[in-house]
């Protein structure tokens, strides 16, 4: 099987794959500290409560967003699963995908990725949104091509950032206003409204402005944990796929192989 791992800001991603399904999925704190043996510990643990084992997986993938994370994990493929690993972006696994910028080089994996993903699903132009440490919305083409997109603070370093600024306002959870109101009667109001409706605000409002600006119909995708949360109260979202990167990631092992 394979071992699918998306190295993001926050966490990194695990997934165990029988061709492009998921059979398990792990999620640990990216930390570049982090030696391979001690990610060996951790996920030999949860492959045996998954009723799987070191010996299960037979090729690994990377994707990351993180470079000073990327040796570790290297080590860990080598060391505990006998394989070379894949790097996405990296001979022999290019992406394989049109990036039409003035440096193509510099657009994060990740992105690249879900692009590869979300145009094999989805005919046509499509605006993919990412809701991670920062939220990436990528625009690619009917043919394919990586046309660029925008980069917003996550919604979480939006709130981390508010609460470190202002003393008096306390850490609250991010959710939709109870009733769907917008009128705060209490602090707490307040910042759930301005958190949740502000975001909704943005990402509607961005789509608007890019579809405007691409001249075409356009299909939005959204993937990343918070993505259902918002789509509660917002119809910009025309699919939601949760496994995306990973799903991504699954193609370039499939393309890495012919």
């Amino acid at each position: 099987m394979l071992l699918a791992l998306d190295a993001g800001n926050t966490n990194i991603v695990f997934a165990l794959m029988k061709g492009r399904e998921i059979r398990a999925r792990w999620r640990i704190a990216t930390d570049p500290r982090r030696t391979a043996d001690e990610y060996a510990v951790w996920l030999r643990q949860l492959l045996d409560l998954s009723g799987y084992g070191l010996d299960d997986v037979e090729a690994v993938i990377i994707a990351t967003v993180v470079p000073r994370a990327l040796h570790n994990l290297e080590v860990l493929a080598e060391k505990y699963f006998n394989v070379t690993p894949l790097v996405a972006g990296r001979a022999p696994v290019e992406f394989g995908i049109a990036v039409d910028l003035p440096q193509p080089e510099a657009v994060g994996a990740d992105r690249l990725v879900n692009a590869i993903a979300a145009h094999e699903a989805h005919p046509g132009d499509l605006i993919v949104i990412d809701f991670g440490t920062a939220t990436t919305f990528d625009v690619i083409d009917y043919s394919g091509t990586y046309k660029g997109g925008v980069i917003a603070p996550g919604i979480n370093l939006s709130l981390d950032a508010l609460v470190a600024a202002a003393a008096k306002l306390p850490r609250i959870a991010i959710e939709a206003p109870e009733g769907a109101q917008v009128i705060g009667r209490s602090t707490e109001e307040a910042m759930h409204s301005g958190i949740y409706w502000g975001y909704v605000s943005m990402i509607e409002g961005l789509v608007a402005r890019i579809k405007a600006e691409i001249g075409r119909q356009a299909k939005v995708v959204a993937t990343g944990g918070l993505a259902t949360l918002f789509d509660k109260h917002s119809e910009v979202f025309d699919a939601i796929e949760p496994d995306l990167t990973i799903t991504g990631l699954g193609i370039l092992y499939e393309r890495s192989l012919t």
